[in-house]
């Protein structure tokens, strides 16, 4: 525009920008210098070239802590990609109190993890209210302490942020299917299309990049499981729920290895980065 010198929007954004600079660029960057050095918070950093890669490939808690988050990444698949898409496709139909569902199923996403955490202790401890129901159901013949059950443990964690979670994924894709013209809906009602036709042909079809954006999203939480495990088990029992999360912030804040923790939190993030840019390629062609 005629007398608007060229630097005017740069001002305008240099606010967002400065604190961009200071609470990413500059953690980050520090990160990535720190993984390359042996410091212990106390002593100077101290330059170790490529070690703490090296003792990375040879810690068998790390790759214990990288299967359990892969499998944090399987079990929260169907919780956070599949059932939130049959969820939405529920609101999404004009009934009695179903904008009192959609609050109710939201309000576990706007509450603490903390808390939800400690409630859900409640819930899995010996003596229960999942012990007492299954228990009197007659499926269990004694309790089960599951969060001291290596079995159990994880998929006990997986439960919980799936059900904290499911609601804001159910968000995404409301959002999504209040996209679709009702008339293609119409149209197949009166070609004799079954509802799971039609949520197989018209709505899944154009929900690709909601569906795309879940799994990403979906991903980057499974892969950064923190809260949930410091509050609940610690990563125990026996390493059962020892997530990539939580090793790092042991690494740093219980032993001080800050250099070691930078260099595994450096090969998460280009790891989330891949899976990133592969979900990415994947659903590019079919959206």
């Amino acid at each position: 525009m005629p007398g608007q010198r060229w630097y005017t929007p740069y001002l305008f954004a240099l606010p967002a920008l400065a604190l961009f600079g200071v609470f990413f660029v500059w953690p980050a960057l520090t990160a990535i210098q720190l993984s390359f050095m042996e410091y212990d918070v106390v002593s100077p950093p101290e330059f170790v070239g490529l070690d703490n890669f090296v003792k990375m490939m040879g810690d068998s808690k790390f790759w214990t802590a990288t299967l359990n988050s892969v499998l944090f990444l399987i079990g929260l698949f169907p919780l956070l990609v599949v059932a939130p898409l049959l969820l939405a496709v529920l609101v999404n139909q004009r009934l009695p109190g179903i904008r009192t569902f959609r609050m109710l199923y939201y309000l576990p996403v706007v509450t603490s993890m903390v808390a939800v955490a400690v409630a859900w202790e409640y819930v899995f401890h010996q003596q229960g209210v999942l012990n007492w129901i299954l228990t009197g159901a007659g499926l269990l013949d004694q309790p089960i302490q599951y969060l001291l059950d290596p079995f159990w443990a994880l998929p006990a964690l997986i439960l919980v942020e799936g059900w904290k979670s499911m609601g804001f994924y159910m968000m995404i894709y409301l959002a999504g299917l209040q996209t679709i013209d009702s008339s293609l809906y119409e149209a197949a009602r009166v070609d004799g299309a079954s509802a799971w036709h039609r949520l197989r042909r018209i709505t899944v079809p154009l929900m690709i990049p909601y569906i795309a954006v879940a799994i990403t999203m979906e991903m980057l939480d499974a892969m950064q499981v923190f809260t949930s495990v410091y509050v609940m088990t610690k990563g125990g029992p026996q390493d059962a729920t020892l997530t990539l999360g939580y090793y790092i912030w042991s690494a740093a804040f219980e032993h001080y290895e800050m250099g070691y923790a930078s260099a595994m939190g450096l090969v998460l993030w280009v790891v989330l980065i891949g899976m990133a840019m592969l979900n990415y390629r994947v659903t590019r062609g079919r959206s």
